[in-house]
């Protein structure tokens, strides 16, 4: 039977209800960089180069645990999609087991973390702020596995407004709490980068006691919720996370780190290079923001589709999410292509970095419509449960591929600054076009081996719970 625009339009509204969420939550939390940022700034360049320092080191850490609980979200999409409610309701509690056990882990280890900074042959003052920054930071991050716990256990109910609100209200107490701990106002010690470091770590903590009180409120995810919290570990089901999510927590903390030796690569070739690169980074970052927030919000239906065994439905959710993902990505494209020295002056009027910055941009938004597509393919692939594959294909592509190609075209054969950092971006632009086609390659199988069912189509899918 033939899907009619009527049916595309109601998978896109379906798909837009758990994205928007996702996207406030998303710009909540990169506004606390922000705020961070710039309150530090204000107080001294060197406690701001010291977060910025510790901020680089906790964040593939937090990216690696926050991967592997996104494995929650993937396996409660595909139950509720079967309607098996009590194994909805048994996961939480080993989801939450697991968080306790990858926070007692990632916290001592980020805590740890003065030997890394002695590597790194930063001056003592710096590197005594830094190390004091991360300390604190590292009190939080058990409180920010929780919170990813449960807000992949709503997600995966397709329910992303407890994440937005939380997001939210973390990123207003964390502005007061910066003003206190940094500056020492209200009677509280002046801290510097420490304060805020302590001040990340209570919003932490705040961001799991509201997300679990609007669980609690919520009369929508209530049946959702097992009757006690507090059951014993169930290895089988904690491996099972385990399996499924530590391949994409893999994927997020190694794509993080080839980006890191990216940039010390460009760091190599100036001051101007450096910070054309920044430019041009933080462009494709807010980008990415609403790319991800469709693929994920795709995944979740795709993930329904799955767990109810309707085909048309999967093929359904797939071409619309995938349909919105390129939107975003040729929109933002067009955008960076027709007004890029528009975008570059919001961010310096130095010339010699704009010059460069405006290579960089034009790569960018070519990084970005291909990176579009391979972020719709990847996605789909983890709501089907593969995750392996779409890891492999990312570790050859940028550590396999675009690394050496790096070296090559930005350190090697290239005559100037310009020409090295942009040989460095096309380099980046062939890792994302060789895991494109792959994954591409790999989610176009799997749909082949759908069975087309009339009868599936017109029962269609629930379109979740809304709370």
């Amino acid at each position: 039977m033939t899907t009619t625009f009527k049916d595309y339009r109601k998978e896109a509204a379906a798909v837009g209800a758990i994205a928007w969420p996702t996207v406030i939550a998303q710009l909540a939390q990169m506004g606390t960089g922000v705020v961070d940022t710039v309150m530090a700034g204000r107080y001294s360049s060197v406690d701001l180069a010291a977060i910025a320092i510790g901020y680089n080191i906790w964040l593939p850490l937090f990216l690696l645990t926050l991967g592997i609980m996104l494995a929650v979200s993937v396996i409660v999409a595909q139950d509720f999609g079967a309607r098996k409610t009590q194994a909805i309701r048994d996961i939480l509690p080993q989801s939450l087991w697991l968080a306790i056990i990858l926070g007692a882990i990632v916290g001592p280890i980020c805590y740890q973390m003065g030997p890394l900074l002695d590597m790194l042959g930063l001056d003592p003052i710096t590197s005594d702020k830094s190390l004091a920054y991360m300390q604190a930071v590292a009190f939080g991050l058990p409180a920010v596995v929780i919170f990813q716990a449960l807000r992949c256990h709503t997600q995966g109910l397709g329910i992303m407004r407890p994440f937005a609100v939380a997001s939210v209200l973390g990123f207003i107490a964390n502005i007061p709490l910066n003003y206190m701990l940094i500056y020492g106002k209200w009677g509280a010690p002046e801290l510097g980068a420490a304060g805020c470091g302590w001040a990340t770590a209570i919003s932490m903590w705040l961001s799991p006691l509201l997300i679990g009180g609007y669980i609690l409120l919520s009369k929508t995810i209530k049946p959702y919720l097992p009757e006690r919290i507090m059951v014993a570990p169930d290895w089988t089901a904690i491996g099972q996370i385990l399996r499924l999510g530590l391949p994409i927590g893999l994927t997020f903390f190694l794509e993080i780190g080839v980006f890191t030796v990216v940039s010390l690569m460009i760091a190599t070739l100036g001051n101007n290079a450096m910070a054309a690169h920044q430019i041009a980074y933080n462009v494709w970052d807010v980008v990415y923001m609403p790319l991800i927030s469709v693929g994920s919000a795709m995944a979740t239906r795709v993930g329904h589709a799955i767990g109810s065994g309707r085909h048309e439905q999967i093929k359904l959710a797939v071409a619309t999410g995938t349909g919105m993902t390129l939107l975003v990505g040729v929109v933002s494209t067009v955008v960076l292509l027709s007004i890029p020295s528009l975008i570059i002056s919001a961010y310096t009027a130095e010339s010699g970095i704009h010059v460069i910055a405006l290579r960089l941009v034009q790569l960018v938004a070519i990084f970005i419509v291909i990176d579009s597509t391979q972020v719709a393919a990847s996605y789909v692939l983890r709501a089907f449960k593969d995750t392996r594959f779409p890891f492999l294909v990312m570790c050859f592509a940028y550590w396999g591929l675009s690394l050496p190609l790096s070296w090559w075209l930005g350190l090697k054969v290239a005559e100037n600054p310009s020409d090295g950092t942009a040989g460095i971006w096309v380099a980046l632009i062939a890792g994302i076009c060789f895991s494109t086609v792959l994954v591409g390659w790999r989610l176009y199988g799997k749909l082949q081996k759908l069975p087309v069912s009339a009868a599936a189509h017109n029962q269609g899918i629930q379109d979740g719970p809304q709370a």
